[in-house]
């Protein structure tokens, strides 16, 4: 019997598996997405019944369900390089000679679309999907293998005759129709909109939950076979291999035999990339040969025998109707420009931003002036330039806001900044808003079922103005609000009281100090165990806490003389948040660094420097944040500066690389 039901289950995963293969790889359906659900369904029931015959690469985990709490660090056993960038044919000229000069026979290239999401490297072994990690640094990533299982273009098991081991390298990315999708969906519930595809589909592959991943419906194209041995002479048949074994590869590619075809190619794409159903930025073009790719090999950052073109950023000539100006929730002005709609890079533009003054005074804007727009990065529209021949000589020059247009507050703009502040940050409504819809975000106390258009209509009624205030709304407090039903305000509720719950370091974060981001925040719990310790904290002992400068510091204490910041901690301190640092549940892995004392200077390749720190600590060390004699060790990355030389003078301190200080924790 137990037989009978692990063949069905098999049989099941083995056809599933060919229908998603025939979908997505082939785009060619062959029983209706009904029929395929009722599988699914059905063998969903049956791993549920016996889970004696789980398998991680079954097509029920392309749903998700899987919960991270962290991505650890993995190693790439290869690096994942970055590529060389051209603008122009002349570089590619140019790059052709630097190969020609190397190579003596025929080169052949394949070129690529360049597509613009995230860059993963995922781990196959013995046919099966073991293993998904991000870019990172180049040389270590996230492991986010669960995430990579939803997503339908990367198989979980492969087909035909394919290595025993081998990585395949290629883009995440959002199609424009799934991240307009994601984007109503987020007007609707009264979300703050994404900016664009590739930012979006980056962050969503470092969502905890898979299957919130799988609903924001990525995609991926695979593009490059890495393993210690090549099973084909050519990146092009690999390509052909990969296809063959179930990969989704792109279907634009193409194999130039000249420069004068890779030429044509990237015209051609340059001309109709906007009728693609995705965002690329460029074509990649890459030496055939696997034999010539390893003669050329690598300089300190790329691949000698790749290189990417770039699309050049497309520009258009529209007329300006308005300046108007945004409050931040740090009180930052911006100045943004309304324009007559134009078309650009395939979408509509309506407006664009001006930055600061010194833009607008630089551009010598005037009223109802012809600007040429174009898109930064194929991303966020500017002004970069002005018709002067078409400007009306009695338009007027547009001059700088030097009051609040939310609270009428006279702007203040420092020497050494270009952006003009509203002060008024207790009391101007975008910031007060600004402020509580950071506070209840998901990196700060993270407040479930409060999204943007709640908090706005909760500052509307005058319900709440301050963090504080949330903890005092009662649920018929809540119901009349518009949308508002009996579970959500309940949900509402309890993601409140269970916020009491949030360590001190991320409440700290939370209130929202000017300059204190969540890697000062917790420096500072580290160093102060409580908002009582931390208010009588002085500019000269603060800025002693590595990363924290006079301005940081100067805002922490600035905060802490304001008596209604004061009175807004008194009231979270009598509802039951965390407002000092409770005992550490981590344990020690080891006590080998015990009465030892580190700094680390310089740019660190194998690790940040908030997982150094946390190395530290976790063997017993102590991290300090300036060299002296108290110090025993220098850790140091690339272009160490003055803190190496101090050390150096000092000569009691002992100097080491990043792998010598991995080395001593073993």
């Amino acid at each position: 019997m137990a037989e009978n039901i692990k063949q069905k289950i098999e049989d099941l995963r083995t056809e599933l598996h060919q229908h998603n293969y025939s979908y997505y790889i082939e785009d060619a359906a062959i029983i209706s997405d009904f029929e395929f659900d009722v599988k699914l369904k059905e063998l969903q029931e049956l791993e549920k019944d016996h889970p004696e015959f789980y398998d991680d690469n079954s097509p029920t985990l392309r749903v998700g369900g899987a919960v991270t709490k962290n991505f650890p660090t993995v190693r790439h056993q290869f690096r994942m390089y970055s590529l060389d960038n051209s603008y122009n044919f002349e570089d590619l000229e140019d790059w052709e000679k630097r190969i020609i000069k190397t190579i003596d026979d025929p080169v052949e290239f394949v070129a690529e679309l360049k597509y613009d999401g995230a860059s993963i490297s995922v781990l196959y072994e013995n046919g099966k999907l073991t293993e998904g990690v991000t870019r990172g640094d180049g040389f270590s990533g996230d492991e986010i293998t669960a995430n990579v299982r939803t997503i339908s273009e990367i198989p979980l098991t492969l087909k035909g005759d394919y290595p025993e081991r081998f990585f395949m390298r290629g883009e995440i990315f959002l199609t424009r129709k799934n991240f307009d999708k994601i984007n109503k969906r987020r007007e609707e519930e009264g979300l703050d909109l994404f900016m664009n595809p590739r930012n979006t589909a980056s962050g969503s592959l470092k969502m905890q939950d898979s299957a919130e991943v799988r609903k924001r419906g990525l995609t991926a194209v695979l593009y490059q076979y890495i393993a210690d041995e090549t099973p084909a002479e050519t990146h092009w048949e690999l390509l052909e291999k990969a296809r063959s074994w179930g990969f989704k590869v792109s279907a634009q590619a193409k194999l130039c035999s000249s420069l004068a075809e890779v030429k044509e190619f990237i015209t051609y794409w340059d001309e109709h990339r906007h009728e693609l159903p995705f965002e690329i930025d460029g074509i990649v073009l890459k030496v055939n040969s696997i034999r010539q790719q390893a003669k050329l090999g690598y300089t300190a950052k790329s691949p000698r025998w790749a290189m990417a073109y770039k699309f050049k950023a497309e520009k258009v000539e529209t007329e300006l109707k308005t300046v108007t100006y945004q409050v931040g929730r740090t009180g930052a002005i911006t100045p943004v420009a309304n324009l007559k709609p134009v078309l650009l890079a395939g979408t509509t533009v309506k407006r664009a931003t001006l930055h600061n003054e010194d833009i607008i005074k630089k551009l010598g804007l005037h009223e109802h002036d012809f600007v040429y727009v174009e898109k930064g990065g194929e991303i966020i529209p500017k002004i970069v330039g002005v018709n002067l021949e078409k400007r009306n000589p009695e338009n007027r020059e547009i001059k700088y806001i030097t009051h609040c247009p939310e609270c009428g507050t006279e702007l203040i703009k420092t020497a050494d900044q270009a952006v003009h502040f509203c002060p008024n940050d207790l009391h101007c409504p975008p910031q007060v808003v600004g402020r509580m819809i950071h506070y209840v975000s998901r990196k700060a106390l993270n407040i479930e079922n409060l999204g943007s258009e709640t908090i706005e209509q909760l500052y509307r009624e005058k319900l709440v103005e301050n963090p504080a205030d949330l903890y005092a709304l009662t649920k018929s407090q809540l119901l009349p609000l518009e949308r508002m039903a009996e579970r959500s305000a309940q949900n509402i509720i309890d993601g409140i009281e269970k916020s009491k719950e949030i360590p001190f370091e991320k409440v700290l974060f939370g209130i929202g100090i000017k300059h204190v981001g969540e890697t000062v925040a917790k420096k500072l719990a580290k160093n102060f165990e409580s908002f009582e310790e931390l208010q009588h904290a002085t500019v000269e002992q603060l800025i002693q806490i590595e990363d924290i400068g006079g301005k940081i510091a100067e805002s922490i204490v600035l905060f802490f003389q304001n008596p209604e910041n004061l009175l807004m901690l008194e009231r979270l301190k009598s509802y039951g948040v965390q407002v000092e640092r409770g005992e550490s549940t981590e344990k020690l892995l080891s006590t080998k660094l015990e009465n030892r004392t580190f700094l680390f200077t310089g740019k660190l390749s194998l690790f940040t420097r908030e997982a150094a720190e946390d190395m530290v600590e976790k063997h017993g060390g102590r991290n300090i944040s300036a060299v002296s004699a108290n110090l025993n060790y220098l850790v140091v990355g690339e272009k160490a500066g003055s803190k190496l030389k101090k050390a150096k003078d000092l000569g009691s301190i002992e100097i080491l690389d990043e792998q010598q200080f991995l080395d001593l924790i073993g």
